[in-house]
């Protein structure tokens, strides 16, 4: 009952709003828009639409305003004064009240507000849909953020994704196509990504992880982390001061090189993505910052560290391997890797899915991101899977919002950006570190300690396993003797052939490296 309530004030809320109107403009919707004036009591929908469809979402909770979020991203996909208005969705959802935060952090960290920070700033500088920020500063006279999870979140956040998963099942049962889509699935990752949104223990350590991981990329500023102050509802970390990356005026009045902005975003989302396999996946406008400071001017500034994704080393290699078949146009290397990856069934044609993905891919090529949707290509593969039975990867989804991120968010800053080019060199490079020389010495060198216990071991362990397998025979002892010397021959002759092996590997690679120095390289 609780859900059916919960479907009844949706399908309200959209008639309050005219939702209705706005997404069913071109059909005849007499008895809906009968029932609209029903319901809002006469009440004329005379706001423009984005502010309509902004209110409707913010009146439905925490799961519709991330919808919106992503929505404000695709300037592509739908009129500009819907975009803008969206846009607001990113921090400037309705506040709660402040002495409310106030009982929170008090209750959480176990102090009163004064006896935590010298001064704390009532007025929230951002509300989102999961939480709101206050800044402080601590005793120290060091300049906090505070983050303050709303009240009665979980109860909402449930109600809705058990309607996303009973209408996953429906779905799924209603036809082929829908189980081919895997939406059961789909939902189980959304559900538990929001869940861990609401835990800020659980995104302040992503955040010390993302820190860790960028420490080398002198690109983004991820901030700090007070683990003393740091509980399930509230999180205090470092303050961060820059200026919203929408602002591209403010930022192109600053000195700011706004395409280099841009090659620096695309270059930050591969790093994470194929060098960790542990990346931001909610890098909508709200969450990016630029820093002005002269010592970090020009710097990416990440926030709201809620939505991690996670990538394992085979989902890592195929991804690559894919994306630079498609940087070469290497159709018939993409249909293969989808074979061999399982997300087409071993039966397929691979000479019929290249074709259909040339088709898709081939006229993308050599224009502008400004011409290229990526979003219309999605939806044409979409269409094109549907032959070949191609499954849904459910552990890629956070991967597909985020790079639709990332286009948008290069679309605002550089409409001329060529993603394309700007990705392939940083792609090649990871695949000649993962499979080339480089990566066989590494590997070689994080398994060598195994190795140097495994190899003097092993004619113990031959012995062994021979005197269990004779232990019942009644076999004469001078043959078993026999046996085990010829087993230690062999092995000796095994460790003396790896001993020259890996030092004609470690000749070479001293070889290759000088001719390569010599070269240039």
């Amino acid at each position: 009952m609780r859900f059916v309530l919960r479907l009844v004030r949706i399908v309200i809320t959209l008639l309050r709003y005219g939702i209705d109107e706005l997404a069913l403009s071109g059909f005849r919707q007499r008895r809906l828009r009968a029932l609209s004036g029903v319901l809002t009591l006469g009440r004329r929908f005379d706001l423009p639409r984005g502010v309509r469809l902004r209110m409707a979402l913010e009146h439905l909770g925490p799961i519709f305003i991330k919808f919106g979020q992503v929505l404000s991203t695709r300037r592509d996909l739908m009129p500009l004064d819907i975009a803008d208005e969206l846009a607001r969705l990113q921090d400037r959802v309705p506040p709660f009240p402040a002495d409310q935060a106030r009982r929170i952090i008090e209750s959480e960290l176990r102090q009163p507000i004064d006896s935590l920070f010298a001064h704390f700033d009532e007025v929230p500088v951002a509300s989102a849909s999961v939480a709101q920020v206050h800044f402080a500063t601590l005793l120290d006279g060091r300049e906090v953020a505070v983050k303050v999870l709303r009240p009665g979140m979980l109860a909402v956040i449930d109600d809705d994704l058990a309607i996303l998963h009973m209408l996953a099942r429906w779905v799924e049962r209603m036809s082929a196509d829908g189980r081919r889509l895997r939406p059961r699935e789909v939902v189980n990752e959304f559900d538990t990504y929001l869940h861990d949104e609401l835990d800020l223990v659980r995104e302040a350590a992503n955040a010390a992880q993302l820190r860790r991981n960028m420490a080398d990329l002198p690109l983004i500023l991820v901030p700090e982390m007070h683990w003393d102050l740091c509980t399930r509802n509230v999180c205090v970390m470092e303050r961060m001061k820059g200026v919203p990356i929408s602002q591209v005026d403010r930022l192109r009045e600053a000195g700011v090189d706004i395409k280099k902005l841009a090659r620096d975003g695309v270059t930050i989302f591969f790093t994470q993505v194929f060098r960790d396999g542990f990346f931001h996946a909610d890098m909508h406008p709200g969450n990016i910052q630029v820093s002005l400071d002269p010592a970090t001017f020009g710097r990416y500034i990440a926030l709201d560290f809620g939505i991690i994704g996670t990538l394992t080393e085979t989902d890592k290699e195929y991804l690559a391997q894919n994306f630079i078949a498609f940087f070469r146009r290497d159709y018939k290397r993409v249909a293969e890797l989808h074979v061999e990856s399982g997300w087409v069934p071993p039966t397929t044609r691979v000479d019929a899915l290249e074709g259909a993905i040339r088709a898709v891919c081939e006229p993308q090529f050599d224009r502008p991101l400004k011409d290229i949707s990526l979003g219309q290509v999605l939806m044409r593969l979409f269409q094109t899977s549907r032959r070949f039975n191609v499954e849904i990867q459910p552990q890629l989804v956070l991967l597909q919002k985020t790079l639709l991120n990332v286009e948008g968010l290069g679309r605002q800053l550089d409409p001329d950006l060529d993603l394309w080019t700007t990705a392939k060199p940083f792609l090649e490079r990871w695949m000649d570190e993962q499979i080339g020389p480089r990566a066989l010495w590494r590997r070689l060198k994080d398994e060598a300690p195994h190795y140097a216990k495994l190899l003097p071991e092993l004619p113990r362990l031959l012995h062994d396993a021979l005197a269990r397998r004779h232990a019942s025979s009644p076999d004469d002892q001078s043959v078993l003797l026999a046996e085990l010397l010829r087993e230690q021959r062999r092995t000796n002759r095994l460790i003396s052939g790896l001993s020259w092996g890996l030092l004609g590997f470690l000749a070479g690679a001293v070889l290759a490296r000088l001719v390569l120095s010599y070269r240039g390289f």
